[in-house]
């Protein structure tokens, strides 16, 4: 355990952080693995309303600095692009 204050104060943080980047990525997980579920079914709609949440997730986490932007940008597409492929 941390003696000085400061450090202490950091390790709290650092704990806020961890969570917090573990839920954000928790979401991602799940809703990418909704969007490529409904793509293997080839259920448009589903695809579609999965996309969405998966977006809104990775954008959330980009935005939180979990996830670099290119790499969030990349994901994304490539979501989008499965879901295009369907059609």
């Amino acid at each position: 355990m941390p003696q000085m204050q400061s450090r202490r104060k950091d390790l709290r943080q650092a704990e806020k952080q961890q969570e917090r980047n573990r839920s954000l990525k928790k979401a991602i997980k799940l809703t990418t693995r909704a969007v490529l579920e409904a793509a293997e079914e080839e259920d448009q709609e589903v695809a579609q309303s999965a996309l969405s949440a998966a977006h809104k997730a990775i954008d959330k986490a980009a935005k939180a600095g979990v996830l670099h932007a290119n790499t969030a940008a990349r994901r994304k597409s490539k979501l989008a692009q499965k879901v295009a492929d369907m059609a």
